[in-house]
């Protein structure tokens, strides 16, 4: 199987930002593994800088772009973790940030992105809102877009998370692991694809915004047409990029409700003592729901980010 993005690549994706990420820690519970009937290994990108792996695909995207282009900055929406992750690679090299966020993001999202001294638009929360004014953005001020996920060096930037997952733990026979945009699904299927090409790879997504599940029925893309779920780092449709990637790669989109993720969430607060947002509880939460999938397994989970506005708790 040929993919646009090589071993090479992903390996030097990962010395490229390397100085300026954490090689995030592997953590276990045995209260977790007794719940859920497999030995889990929870690979903690909620402790990352920025609080979440997209810090990842920012850094390498903009320490990609070429040294002459740097000067007029980048632009880029999302609703939280990405915004973050260009901000400070933006700011790491130098360069202004634009960054476009739904005006329903949540607080702790918004500030931390004001953190990073970005500019930032607000908009209405939808996709179309969003694009148009990126694009309205990039032609007032020249500077390079960034995907949140549909871009290649974003998606080689989110697969260094699974090479470090797989060097330490390489006895992994199953991963789980949240999907959005796709770009962290899309970048750890590949590693995982040249590293250990027997493991399995399931996606989690929410039911309120379950494009990839429909996507993989479909063999097609299916955009969402609305969103509504507590884990607001999966609310965006799939791309083409990723996607390509995703149905070549993946076992299975396991999909579960709000109220599965607030469960899995606050387990994973009370057993393990660490912050983890909706979105990254997700993967948890597709395991405990399809627990026979699993059982006996060595099970690798992405706890993807730990930006969660504790006023506003799910539990």
């Amino acid at each position: 199987m040929e993919f646009q993005i090589s071993l090479a690549q992903l390996r030097e994706a990962h010395e490229r930002i390397k100085p300026f990420i954490h090689r995030t820690p592997i953590m276990t519970s045995q209260s977790l593994n007794a719940i859920a009937g497999c030995e889990l290994y929870f690979k903690c990108e909620n402790l990352q800088k920025i609080g979440a792996f997209k810090a990842r695909g920012g850094l390498n995207a903009v320490l990609s772009i070429p040294e002459e282009k740097r000067a007029t900055g980048v632009v880029t929406h999302s609703s939280g973790n990405h915004a973050q992750a260009v901000a400070m690679a933006a700011k790491t090299c130098g360069i202004p940030a634009y960054i476009v966020m739904p005006n329903n993001a949540s607080s702790v999202k918004k500030s931390a992105v004001a953190g990073y001294g970005a500019q930032i638009t607000y908009t209405e929360p939808t996709q179309a809102a969003r694009e148009a004014a990126a694009d309205k953005i990039m032609v007032e001020t020249g500077a390079t877009y960034i995907s949140p996920y549909n871009d290649y060096k974003v998606i080689e930037g989110q697969g260094t998370s699974a090479l470090e997952f797989l060097e330490d733990q390489p006895d992994l026979e199953m991963l789980v692991i949240p999907v959005g945009g796709g770009g962290l699904l899309a970048g750890t299927a590949l590693s995982a694809h040249y590293l250990k090409p027997e493991i399995k790879i399931f996606g989690g997504e929410p039911e309120g915004a379950m494009d990839a599940y429909y996507s993989m029925q479909k063999g097609e893309l299916v955009p969402n047409k609305i969103t509504n779920t507590i884990a607001d780092g999966l609310l965006v449709s799939l791309g083409d990029k990723t996607f390509a990637i995703i149905q070549k790669l993946v076992s299975e989109i396991l999909v579960v409700s709000d109220k599965e993720i607030a469960d899995a969430m606050r387990l994973i607060w009370e057993r393990m003592k660490i912050v983890v947002e909706p979105s990254g509880a997700v993967p948890f939460a597709a395991l405990l729901k399809n627990k026979e999938k699993f059982a006996g397994k060595k099970v690798g989970i992405i706890l993807s980010g730990g930006n969660v506005d504790v006023s506003k708790l799910p539990f």
